[in-house]
């Protein structure tokens, strides 16, 4: 209970600067783009011609470079369980504070919606996949939900966001380079705007990290640790098809992702070491016993990462997914 109301105190203290926080890493929504500025207008002539470009443009995507867009979209629509599992980490109060925190995850999941949105009308419009299969997964990715392993720890979750909202914005940002590589100007600028919202998101959510460690450091050090012991896992990892058992093409999307080099284990290393020296862990001093047993642990990370990814290969086989014709 102690270590609970401390929580909520600093989430508290935090909270006072919310005009600020959502001032400097959110964007006015009159001003923010939409998915209609990236797709062909349904209301003028030219629409079925567009349709068509766009459809010539899709066929020159590779098999895996689908799979891979494919499942960044479901991991995009399952957004409901982000925003869900936000709301219930402890300072996050949508009845009694609802210009707090609340706020911020409900501004965050407005500008996070239109990824999802941007990237479903243009699969469909693709004439490339099998739509109600995906649907059928998307709806089974939000039923499922996921097991992040934050509790409603507000310390754990925001490393948790850290960290996932870089690797989105590494997957979607290569998804764009592969895409103009294979002549898909569309495209590539549709991905780029979806990553240059997770980097914004990203810094957002490391700021709020730095700002725990100025406040709390020795058990915003054990939190960090105690995330990167049980592993950062992607939001889709309970990922599946129709009549599929939970998680069972995840592996095959992740493995998709690992040929094409969009999200690999050598990103989840840097990412890592990233962050601790954004956050300065190295330096950090003053520390309680089990946050500086924490601290070392951290440290010691990235090589032990390097040396169980350097044993792992990818499979070569292309696993034949039901979203795609």
């Amino acid at each position: 209970m102690e270590k609970r109301n401390e929580r909520i105190e600093v989430m508290n203290h935090l909270a006072v600067n919310m005009d600020d926080i959502v001032n400097k890493y959110l964007i006015p929504i009159d001003t923010n783009w939409q998915p209609s500025d990236f797709l062909p207008d349904a209301s003028k002539e030219t629409f079925f011609d567009e349709v068509k470009e766009l459809q010539q443009a899709a066929r020159e995507l590779p098999y895996d470079y689908w799979a891979v867009l494919i499942g960044d979209m479901i991991t995009e629509e399952a957004l409901p369980t982000y925003e869900s599992s936000i709301m219930v980490v402890e300072g996050v109060d949508m009845i009694n504070e609802p210009q707090g925190w609340a706020r911020w995850t409900r501004a965050w999941t407005a500008e996070e919606n239109r990824h999802g949105d941007l990237l479903n009308k243009y699969v469909y419009l693709s004439g490339r996949v099998n739509m109600k299969a995906v649907e059928i997964s998307t709806q089974y990715l939000i039923a499922d939900g996921f097991d992040i392993k934050t509790d409603d720890d507000p310390y754990k979750t925001f490393v948790y966001t850290s960290f996932q909202e870089l690797a989105t914005n590494i997957s979607h940002r290569r998804t764009a380079s592969l895409a103009k590589k294979h002549g898909n100007n569309s495209l590539s600028k549709m991905c780029a705007m979806i990553a240059a919202d997770e980097m914004r998101h990203h810094k957002a959510y490391k700021s709020f990290i730095t700002s725990i460690f100025e406040i709390d450091p020795s058990e915003m050090m054990i939190a960090f640790a105690d995330m990167m012991k049980q592993k950062i896992v992607m939001p889709a990892h309970f990922l599946r098809e129709m009549n599929g058992e939970k998680s069972g093409v995840y592996g095959h999307f992740s493995d998709a992702a690992q040929r094409l080099g969009v999200y690999t284990g050598k990103d989840y290393i840097e990412i890592t070491d990233l962050l601790l020296k954004d956050w300065n862990i190295s330096t950090m001093t003053g520390l309680s016993g089990p946050a500086a047993k924490a601290q070392d642990y951290l440290m010691r990370l990235p090589e032990r990462l390097t040396r169980l990814t350097d044993r792992i290969k990818v499979p070569e086989l292309e696993y034949k997914f039901s979203w795609i014709h």
